[in-house]
C-alpha cells in the first residue's frame, strides 16, 4: 500500500479542510472581482454586486477583504510576506540586502505579478491608475512593506523599528524597487513584451541594489 505523505494528511484533517476551503472562497471571490472591476471599472462595481456574482454574502466578502480595494490589491499581504521572509529565512552568511536582491530577481525571473514582468498586466495597472481608491491603496501597501521590513530588519540587527538607519535602509530598499518596477511597467503599458523588458528589468535591479549596497555601506 503506498503510504500518504504528511501533507496528504494535514490536508485531510478537519483543520485543513477548513483552510482550504477558505482559501477557495477568498480566491473565488478576487478572481470574480477582478474580473467585475475590469470590465466595468473599480469605483463602477459594488461589494454588494461582488458579493452575489460570487455566491456569497456581503458579510463573507469582508471577512476576506476588510476593505474594497483589497478585493483587487489582494497582493499586498504577499509582497509584505515576501520582504519579511528574505530577512528571516535567508542563509547566515547572506545579508539582508542580497538576499532581497535575489528574491526580487527571482519574482522576474518566474513572471510573478509583483515582479511586473508579466504581458497580462497592463490591464490590471491601468484599472489602478482609473481610480484614486486604488492608488492611495497602493501607496499605502507601500507604507505597509516598509513598516514590515523596518520590523525584520530590527528583530534581525536587535534595534529598534524606529532606529534611523533601520528606517532608511528599508525606505531605501523600498522606493528603489518601486523605481525599477514602474519603470518597467511603464514600458509593458507603452506596448513592448514581458521578453523585451526583463533582462533590462534585471540589470536595473541590480544596478539599484548595487547603489544600494554603497549608500548604506558609507
Amino acid at each position: 500500500m503506498q503510504r500518504k505523505d504528511e501533507g496528504d494528511e494535514a490536508a485531510e484533517r478537519p483543520g485543513g479542510l477548513r483552510l482550504r476551503k477558505k482559501l477557495a472562497t477568498r480566491q473565488r471571490i478576487s478572481d470574480v472581482a477582478t474580473s467585475l472591476f475590469a470590465a466595468r471599472g473599480f469605483d463602477r462595481v459594488t461589494v454588494a454586486e461582488v458579493a452575489e456574482a460570487a455566491g456569497v454574502s456581503t458579510m463573507t466578502v469582508f471577512n476576506h477583504f476588510p476593505r474594497k480595494e483589497d478585493l483587487f490589491l489582494d497582493r499586498i499581504p504577499e509582497g509584505v510576506e515576501v520582504v519579511t521572509s528574505a530577512v528571516h529565512d535567508r542563509a547566515e552568511d547572506e545579508s539582508p540586502l542580497a538576499a532581497l536582491r535575489r528574491v526580487l530577481l527571482d519574482l522576474a525571473d518566474r513572471r510573478h505579478p509583483l515582479s511586473a514582468v508579466g504581458d497580462r498586466f497592463p490591464h490590471f495597472w491601468q484599472v489602478v491608475l482609473d481610480s484614486p481608491a486604488l492608488r492611495a491603496r497602493t501607496r499605502e501597501g507601500l507604507a505597509e512593506a516598509e513598516d514590515a521590513l523596518a520590523a525584520a530588519l530590527a528583530h534581525d540587527r536587535g534595534t529598534r523599528p524606529d532606529d534611523p538607519r533601520t528606517r532608511l535602509f528599508a525606505a531605501l530598499v523600498v522606493a528603489a524597487y518601486r523605481c525599477v518596477y514602474t519603470g518597467t511597467a511603464a514600458r509593458l503599458m507603452a506596448g513592448e513584451s514581458a521578453d523585451d523588458v526583463v533582462e533590462d528589468h534585471r540589470r536595473r535591479l541590480n544596478d539599484a541594489f548595487d547603489a544600494l549596497a554603497r549608500a548604506l555601506e558609507a
